[in-house]
Order: C-alpha cells, then structure tokens, then sequence
C-alpha cells in the first residue's frame, strides 16, 4: 500500500509548519472572519442586505494526480476545467 509519505507528501512537515504560522495568520484577520486555520475553505461574513446571515466560503484546490495522468496520454486540455471545477462552486 501507497502512503502519503512513499508520495512525497510529509504531513508532519505541514502541520509543523502550520504551528509556526498560526499567530501571524491570526493576526491579519477582520471582523468578518468566521473560520481559523485549518478549516476545509476560509469563511467570511458577507455584509449585504436581503439575505440571512450569508457567508463568503473560498478554498483552493490542485487537480491531483490527474496531472500525471495528462502526461502520461499527452493530454492537457482538461486539466484547467477540472481545476476550476474543484475550486468553483465546490
């Protein structure tokens, strides 16, 4: 079985790196911010009249290993929507 680590992603290395942003993240937020560090997407109050308590979610994705596989046939002309489709409307 394939772990993280054996693909090159050290999950220890992110959250210590992580804990040693935390505080300097923290410390450029607003009153509108609605989430911490760590969460799925960056939640933000949306001060606009007609709608109940709306909220702003945005997060960033990449497309993966879908990458190697455009490599791999020669194929890259999809791989910009599929990463639009993971970063819009998710």
């Amino acid at each position: 079985m394939t772990t993280y680590r054996d693909a090159g992603v050290d999950i220890d290395a992110q959250d210590q790196a992580l804990a040693r942003v935390k505080e300097l993240v923290r410390s450029t937020y607003t009153d509108g911010v609605l989430s911490d560090q760590g969460s799925f997407g960056g939640m933000f109050r949306l001060p606009t009249k007609g709608l109940k308590e709306p909220v702003l979610v945005a997060s960033a994705d990449g497309v993966g290993t879908k990458l190697k596989v455009a490599f791999a046939a020669g194929r890259h002309d999809t791989v910009g929507q599929d990463l639009v489709n993971h970063c819009v409307n998710d």
